[in-house]
């Protein structure tokens, strides 16, 4: 990690007001969850993604979606917090940090402690009867699933329930961005932690943060689509240098 960045990314957040951070994918390989984009995750290696993750696709043949989604549902049920999650909660909960907006279905941020989050592609607490519209608490049909391999059928029309995550298609939850657009033209310093910046609409919150007047600070391991117009870029892994961050903001 260089030592001039995480100086610089220090500096800005200790002089901000209204911080907000955007996460991605990335936050999480830290708690075991594969990052979509990644050649190694094998997410999309043996399915069409047009096929099992677009809305059109679970209409017509939702055994596929769930074929494909069963490891991954299984992953993001085990998985629990890591370091850099934690230490955005506590940033929140300190009062440093506004809010977190996240690409991100797993709800980590809530199951670290984070209050104010904005799940822009939606989550897996929830499922919805796409025929019906009735929706319900999902763990108990999930677990179900993932016991018997039976996929979930609406308990009124018997039609198959959707989990609430955004496929491909589909329209992202226009409360969630609508409030994520809000806080990227409020805050003065926006933490972009493990995005690829490469799926809009959440791709265009940095530049709207920084069309704002925010410093926008960058933490992924590779490089994205606005590195060079960010204030500060540092390619190393959240879970290294959130917690960090935090014990210097924090002054502990």
């Amino acid at each position: 990690m260089n030592t001039d960045s995480f100086s610089t990314a220090v500096r800005l957040l200790r002089g901000a007001q209204h911080i907000v951070a955007l996460t991605g994918a990335g936050i999480s390989t830290g708690s075991g969850i594969p990052d979509f984009r990644s050649p190694s995750s094998g997410l999309w290696e043996r399915y069409n993604p047009a096929e099992v993750a677009s809305l059109y696709g679970f209409r017509h043949h939702p055994e596929r979606f769930y074929d494909w989604i069963r490891p991954l549902a299984r992953t993001i049920l085990d998985a629990r917090p890591n370091a850099a999650h934690l230490a955005l909660a506590r940033l929140e909960a300190a009062g440093r940090l506004k809010a977190i907006i996240t690409q991100n279905i797993d709800m980590l941020h809530a199951r670290a402690g984070s209050l104010v989050v904005y799940e822009v592609h939606g989550q897996l607490r929830e499922m919805t009867c796409i025929f019906c519209f009735r929706t319900f608490p999902a763990d108990h049909h999930i677990n179900l699933f993932l016991e018997t391999n039976a996929m979930p059928r609406c308990p009124d029309c018997g039609n198959a329930l959707k989990p609430n995550v955004i496929l491909f298609g589909e329209q992202l939850p226009a409360l969630a961005l609508s409030a994520a657009r809000r806080e990227a033209r409020r805050c003065d310093a926006m933490l972009v932690v493990g995005s690829s910046l490469e799926v809009f609409p959440a791709a265009e919150l940095p530049m709207i943060a920084l069309r704002s007047g925010a410093s926008v600070i960058l933490v992924n391991l590779v490089r994205t689509p606005i590195d060079d117009a960010a204030h500060v870029t540092i390619h190393a892994n959240a879970v290294d240098v959130l917690p960090r961050l935090a014990n210097v903001l924090l002054d502990e």
